[in-house]
Parts: C-alpha cells; sequence; structure tokens
C-alpha cells in the first residue's frame, strides 16, 4: 500500500504585520487579550509579548497605549500597581481566581 504525502499547510496571507494588525485594531476599540489574538489569529500568550513592544513604539510615536487593569470579580480589587501586562492569577486580598482581563486601546496624542 502506498502513502499518500499530505501537502503542507498554506500559511495565512498576511498583507501587514503582526504587530501593524494590532496596533490597528486597537486605534479604533477596547479589546482583551483573548480578543485581540482572535482578530489577528495568533494565540493569547503571543499577544502580551507583542503588546509590550507595541507599547514603546506607540509611545516612541504620536500616541500611548492605554491599559485598563485587571479587576477581581469577587471582591472588586483592582490591580492598579501591575506592570507586567498578562491577568493575574490570584486577588492579593480575598485569593479569588476569578479575574476581569486587563484592556487595551491606543490613543493618538495631538501636540498643539
Amino acid at each position: 500500500m502506498k502513502k499518500k504525502h499530505k501537502e503542507p499547510p498554506v500559511p495565512v496571507e498576511r498583507h501587514e504585520t503582526v504587530r501593524q494588525g494590532i496596533i490597528s485594531i486597537l486605534e479604533g476599540q477596547t479589546l482583551s487579550a483573548k480578543e485581540i489574538s482572535g482578530s489577528v489569529s495568533i494565540p493569547e500568550k503571543e499577544v502580551y509579548e507583542h503588546l509590550e513592544h507595541i507599547r514603546m513604539t506607540v509611545d516612541a510615536r504620536d500616541g500611548h497605549l492605554v491599559i485598563t487593569p485587571a479587576e477581581c470579580a469577587k471582591c472588586g480589587f483592582i490591580f492598579r500597581k501591575r506592570e507586567r501586562l498578562k491577568k493575574p492569577g490570584k486577588c492579593p486580598i480575598c485569593r479569588g481566581e476569578s479575574i476581569h482581563e486587563p484592556l487595551f486601546l491606543i490613543k493618538k496624542t495631538t501636540m498643539r
């Protein structure tokens, strides 16, 4: 019996880089990392890595990456001082694990 060779998978055709795609969708709306990963077809873990670089790129240009901090669904604690972009595992107050993800938006700053 002869084995049939599978055709290699065809990569998704892209007209812009992943980071350019993330920047373009974040300029118009506030999204979580999970929503971003669905929009640009990459794993959620990779979104956080790209967001770190996007933060520096946008700040160097004429914009700002606005981060709405994660919030505990149980007690309402807001993770304001958190530097990492990923969703925290547990709440430091109530130890609850039900935490709303941080949200991201790019705002353009205008010079006067």
